[in-house]
């Protein structure tokens, strides 16, 4: 099976000086790209210069995550995409075990390697961590990570299991699958499209894999940083947008109220300390999904339905009531 390893790239020189050299080098079995969005510094002349055996596609926008990748992809040959990010380190032999849990099974739709923090090697990444899910009222978490607590590694997720969502940092994904379950939404620019991505390939009937034999380092933040108020106005109208869209019960407006209820918590914490920014962030991200709300809801329809499982129903109320703060708590 042909890997394209794909880096979506925005004014990103020092991370690709950075970390280019060990992706070409433990990716022998893959082509890898640079999808470039529009950018205004010398990334794409550093990358031609000292890295010519690597392909590069230049986007004449920058659309964010969802379109810089929708448009790139038009242009990779392969059967199946590894979409990483450019401030990812990876390590020898990250490819093998992942193309040979795609060759097994043809209803594999997409699979995330371990995901461990690059600034603190030993403990597990928030995006990503031991593989993604998602509770019912659509709070996403992964083994390693709930919320803001990060597990560190010993070995406890070295397995290969289903998973909900698999993280955007690096995505792996079936060329066919990819498009036959339309691609990502561009509408949510940024942040969650991935969650949105692997609800639909999971609803289209394709499984979801972690495979914690293949680890890969993430930075994090070097896009965006984590408590930027743009990646809160993104993270809570892109959440509310995912359940609109995707859950199967019919109560899937009682999840909305109850979240919209909830996020008027978060900008009570947001009050507290004295995040000003942030709590304008959440209101415009309500405004923003009242606006889409219909153009979601239409989306809906087209979205066929698959009832989840081992659901927790609440990981707010098991993480800061209960106190329950790692994955294998929560049931």
């Amino acid at each position: 099976m042909k890997i394209a390893v794909v880096i979506l790239n925005w004014n990103g020189k020092d991370l690709l000086k950075k970390f280019l050299p060990a992706v070409v080098s433990y990716s022998k079995e893959a082509t890898v790209y640079v999808a470039d969005n529009n950018s205004t510094d010398d990334s794409v002349a550093f990358v031609t210069v000292n890295y010519p055996e690597i392909k590069i596609i230049k986007n004449t926008i920058n659309g964010g995550y969802a379109k810089g990748y929708n448009d790139s992809l038009k242009h990779v040959d392969a059967d199946i995409f590894c979409l990483l990010n450019s401030d990812i380190e990876v390590t020898p032999n990250w490819l093998s075990p992942i193309q040979a849990t795609f060759e097994k099974d043809q209803t594999i739709g997409a699979v995330q390697p371990k995901i461990l923090d690059y600034k603190n090697k030993t403990y597990f990444e928030y995006a990503g961590a031991g593989g993604g899910f998602i509770d019912q009222l659509g709070y996403p978490y992964c083994r390693g990570r709930v919320f803001d607590t990060l597990e560190i590694d010993t070995g406890q997720y070295n397995d290969t299991i289903p998973i909900q969502w698999a993280s955007g940092a690096c995505l792996f994904v079936r060329k066919d699958v990819f498009n036959q379950v339309g691609k990502f939404d561009e509408d949510f620019f940024a942040h969650q499209e991935e969650i949105d991505l692997c609800w639909r390939i999971e609803n289209y009937g394709y499984q979801l894999l972690y495979v914690g034999t293949s680890t890969v380092y993430h930075v994090g933040g070097a896009t965006l940083d984590a408590m930027h108020p743009k990646k809160t106005f993104l993270n809570f109208r892109n959440s509310l947008f995912v359940i609109v869209k995707n859950v199967a019960s019919k109560k899937y407006l009682g999840f909305v109220f109850l979240r919209l209820l909830l996020d008027g918590l978060a900008a009570v914490q947001f009050l507290s300390k004295g995040k000003f920014n942030h709590i304008w962030a959440i209101l415009k991200a309500h405004f923003s999904f009242y606006r889409y709300f219909l153009q979601m809801l239409n989306k809906r329809k087209s979205i066929p339905k698959r009832k989840r499982v081992h659901q927790p129903k609440s990981i707010v109320l098991q993480y800061f009531v209960f106190q329950k703060k790692k994955y294998t708590e929560l049931f």
